[in-house]
């Protein structure tokens, strides 16, 4: 959440538990995290005992949100609610794996690189641990 930077994602056309590993999985090789808090809200992706054994093997403690509250994740809305403004609505798909290609181009070329965010001082995701690296 300190950089506003997506470390993990995954897109298949189910809402399968491994959907949900899958993207950790890549937030971990990503971030090697320790002592992290992997919060989330009560699907059953993220309930399920695959995706909790695999937080607690990655030393990720489990925080989840009260059912039916939004505000608890506002950072994952705030995202998806980008996702749609910058991508979604101005585009079509003609199969799953050009929206994947699509999705991948926004995280990794444009959100996670490129695109300013107010929060972290109008810097890029990237810029801004850049930065704090830099500081340290």
């Amino acid at each position: 959440m300190f950089s506003r930077r997506i470390v993990g994602w995954a897109m298949e056309p189910s809402l399968a538990t491994d959907l949900v590993v899958a993207a950790l999985q890549m937030a971990i090789a990503q971030r090697r995290p320790e002592d992290v808090i992997h919060h989330s809200d009560q699907g059953s992706q993220y309930t399920s005992l695959t995706f909790g054994k695999r937080c607690r093997d990655a030393g990720a403690a489990l925080s989840m949100g009260s059912v039916g509250d939004c505000y608890d994740n506002v950072m994952a809305e705030s995202f998806f609610a980008s996702l749609e403004c910058e991508l979604l609505d101005q585009s079509s798909f003609r199969n799953h794996a050009e929206a994947k290609g699509e999705l991948f181009r926004y995280i990794e070329a444009w959100y996670n690189t490129q695109r300013r965010h107010s929060a972290i001082g109008y810097r890029s995701p990237v810029n801004f641990e850049k930065s704090c690296r830099e500081a340290a």
